[in-house]
């Protein structure tokens, strides 16, 4: 079956950036639905955020929720899916390796990890390769500024599937990056085995740079301070 997937979702459950999201756990699914998504994983920051009405108004959507978190990491973010509240004490990539192995049915992701923020991963990713499943193919870019370019060059030195996610912290932009993927069934360990076998499509496109990535992330920044 192929299933519309978004690995990287935060509302404003988020303890980091509730200030810059104006819609909530539900609206954000509502949405999904909407756009046709049946899997979601909520990754908010360096908590695990859901329960089991969470999970359960996702399912009456159609949609597969997944547990997730965007951890910093040495203070850098890397997403934990399939997660369980440990996760929020990873703080090394030494207690990242050994939450992998105590959970080997997690999924590591990088997160935009060569964009020019202090918070990517940069450098840290092949210096943990080991530990990472996928890299992210990430919603910021434009036909002239793509440092998803690098993370291509990674993906492909390593052998790991690049995966498109939109990062959602506006809605409006949640249908244009994200994942088809091909798995046998409807669940965590399916899809994450249909990603590590490259069976899904990206679905992908760029950005306007001044005026969806420059002003939007701007605007929101501002928000936020």
């Amino acid at each position: 079956m192929q299933l519309k997937a978004n690995l990287h979702f935060h509302t404003a459950d988020d303890p980091e950036d509730f200030k810059i999201i104006n819609y909530t756990f539900y609206e954000g699914i509502d949405e999904a639905a909407k756009l046709g998504f049946e899997v979601i994983a909520l990754t908010c920051h360096n908590k695990l955020v859901g329960s089991a009405d969470y999970k359960k108004y996702a399912e009456n959507k159609g949609i597969l929720l997944i547990a997730g978190i965007e951890k910093n990491i040495e203070k850098r973010h890397v997403l934990i899916l399939n997660a369980d509240s440990a996760a929020e004490t990873v703080d090394t990539f030494e207690k990242l390796a050994e939450y992998k192995k105590r959970r080997p049915d997690i999924f590591v992701l990088a997160a935009h990890p060569y964009f020019p923020t202090s918070y990517s991963l940069r450098e840290k990713l092949e210096r943990n390769i080991r530990l990472f499943d996928a890299i992210e193919y990430s919603w910021f870019y434009s036909k002239r500024i793509n440092y998803n370019r690098r993370s291509e060059l990674t993906a492909k030195k390593y052998n790991l599937p690049l995966v498109a996610a939109s990062d959602t912290h506006d809605l409006n932009l949640m249908n244009t990056n994200y994942a088809l993927i091909d798995a046998e069934e409807k669940n965590e360990a399916a899809i994450f085995k249909a990603i590590r076998e490259n069976k899904f499509q990206n679905i992908t496109s760029p950005r306007k740079f001044w005026r969806e990535m420059i002003f939007r992330t701007t605007l929101k920044m501002n928000l936020k301070f």
